[in-house]
């Protein structure tokens, strides 16, 4: 139900460009949980508790040549902390849920590159350790080309196709052994795929997958950042912000 209500809000995000999309997700998500984290929690207890958290920290550099009495301050400081963390999980307990759909929602839609129409691209199909030689044949529709000799020659535990196909949604077969493996496939000019990755496990194919080149969104003096730390480094930068905007202790 809440995947439902999240992606006619988030979808629209796709049309724009990526590093945008993703900023605009963590500011959101980001200020949700500022604003439920400040109603949801005693403001005032966790400020009066921040407060001599700081105070003990400052007794304990203090007293670092009285170890006995730093060790009591110590002791003070751990349950003050405790009290905090107790009253953060409050709001924890409201935004686990809906972060982790968001997470997923993300992982579905922006964490790969699509297959574009006319691109060539890569299947592969690879086998259990047991199975070094032999022939795969794969069975693709019409409307996508097999660029590579088929039956594939396994080498090194694995075959791999090239392939290119018109935009649409197929199912690629894989015969090996007498038994027959099937494979999504989606070719579109949105930012839309299938899920890359289908583990099989049967003892005779460990995983089929459509190579779909990893989204890298942000790229930091030549390190280049998928979805995930690019969220989370505008999820870093918003929080701190929000967090001193809206007075959250």
């Amino acid at each position: 139900m809440l995947e439902g209500l999240i992606n006619p809000i988030f979808a629209p995000l796709l049309k724009l460009p990526m590093l945008l999309a993703i900023g605009i997700i963590a500011f959101l998500v980001s200020l949700i949980i500022t604003l439920v984290y400040k109603f949801t929690t005693n403001q005032d207890l966790m400020k009066r508790l921040k407060t001599e958290m700081k105070e003990f920290q400052k007794e304990i550099k203090e007293l670092k040549h009285d170890p006995e009495k730093a060790m009591e301050v110590n002791k003070k400081a751990m349950e003050s902390n405790m009290k905090y963390m107790m009253q953060s999980m409050k709001s924890t307990l409201f935004t686990f849920l809906p972060i982790i759909i968001i997470f997923g929602w993300m992982n579905a839609y922006i964490a790969f590159e699509p297959i574009l129409p006319g691109q060539e691209f890569t299947t592969t199909v690879l086998l259990d350790g047991n199975f070094k030689n032999g022939n795969i044949e794969l069975i693709a529709p019409v409307d996508v080309e097999i660029m590579s000799d088929n039956p594939k020659t396994i080498e090194d535990g694995k075959a791999i196709w090239l392939l290119k196909g018109k935009a649409g949604e197929y199912l690629l077969e894989y015969n090996f052994q007498g038994k027959s493996y099937l494979k999504e496939l989606l070719i579109s000019s949105s930012q839309e795929y299938s899920k890359p990755l289908k583990k099989v496990n049967d003892g005779f194919v460990k995983s089929v997958s459509i190579d779909n080149k990893p989204m890298k969104v942000l790229n930091l003096f030549g390190w280049k950042v998928g979805w995930l730390g690019t969220y989370i480094i505008f999820s870093l930068i918003f929080s701190m912000t929000l967090r001193k905007i809206i007075k959250v202790y």
